[in-house]
């Protein structure tokens, strides 16, 4: 995400206040946790505004919420926060040991296993235990230590650092296009002509579920809570469903070129709070970030 910055890039002092707002949701929670008024608040996040000439944050009556187009500099804030901590509290991190629970939703679990390879290159005193599935761990029991997510949790114990966006698209099988989509085109006026690929009903919250049915679909050869079951149906030539870019073009799909995009879906980096100064949770953290940023880019 590009965002426009001044002439003098605002510093930590300016941005951590800003990120102070994200986290608690409002100008007095903010205050709250870094011990200032909340009229204090309130005036650096406009001085910020000013020297940025636009506007970060939605004000509300019931809270502030960080705009869309500012979430770079949210980025931003947790990455210098990541590293002032690692400088004030740096180990020898070659020297790291203990056991990392991870969990990441099923259809990332690959990308991520090879992500924690090169972690584990790294740092060999590292062990890790991966747990892959769909419903949300609750990192506040300490079910895992870190968790890759695609939905936001409600939970006051555990920091969320939003990582970027997967882009994603519609695919099918070369079976499926040359069957029943000759040009790999269509309609959204034809789409309930068409076979799909989806996850269960119970995740039709999700964008990109709500996407293929504002789009028109309405005829779903398969629906499962596993995204492998996704894959191997849409493989199988059973429809069309959709997928990450570098995952359907990894499967061997053909992507299906639509009127409309499908909305990428937000990921986030997750771990309770009283777990960022354990030296094995920051530094696969930090070496996590850096994979994952650069996968998004």
């Amino acid at each position: 995400m590009n965002v426009p910055m001044p002439s003098h890039p605002p510093l930590w002092d300016d941005l951590r206040v800003l990120l102070a707002v994200h986290r608690g949701k409002s100008f007095f929670a903010a205050g709250k946790a870094l011990e200032m008024a909340t009229s204090t608040v309130a005036r650096r996040v406009q001085a910020l505004e000013r020297a940025l000439d636009r506007p970060l944050v939605q004000r509300r009556s019931m809270g502030a919420t960080i705009e869309a187009d500012a979430l770079g500099l949210i980025a931003l804030a947790e990455h210098m926060e990541l590293e002032l901590e690692a400088s004030r509290r740096a180990p020898d991190i070659k020297r790291v040991t203990g056991t990392v629970r991870v969990s990441a939703p099923e259809g990332f679990s690959r990308q991520l296993t090879r992500m924690l390879a090169r972690v584990q290159d790294q740092h060999p005193g590292l062990a890790f235990e991966l747990t892959s599935e769909s419903r949300l761990v609750d990192l506040g029991r300490r079910e895992a230590d870190i968790a890759v997510r695609i939905a936001r949790t409600t939970s006051a114990a555990v920091i969320e650092k939003f990582m970027g966006q997967a882009r994603v698209a519609v695919f099918a099988a070369r079976s499926y296009v040359e069957r029943r989509l000759p040009g790999a085109r269509l309609a959204s006026a034809l789409a309930a002509q068409h076979d799909w690929i989806a996850l269960d009903r119970t995740l039709d919250r999700l964008p990109t579920q709500q996407w293929m049915s504002a789009y028109g679909a309405t005829r779903f050869a398969v629906r499962s809570t596993s995204p492998t079951a996704i894959e191997e149906a849409l493989v199988a030539g059973m429809g069309l469903g959709i997928l990450g870019e570098a995952q359907g073009a990894a499967l061997g799909l053909l992507r299906i070129e639509t009127e409309t995009i499908p909305p990428p879906v937000d990921v986030f980096l997750a771990f309770h709070r009283e777990q960022k100064n354990v030296p094995r949770i920051r530094v696969v953290l930090r070496e996590l970030e850096t994979e994952i940023r650069h996968a998004l880019a």
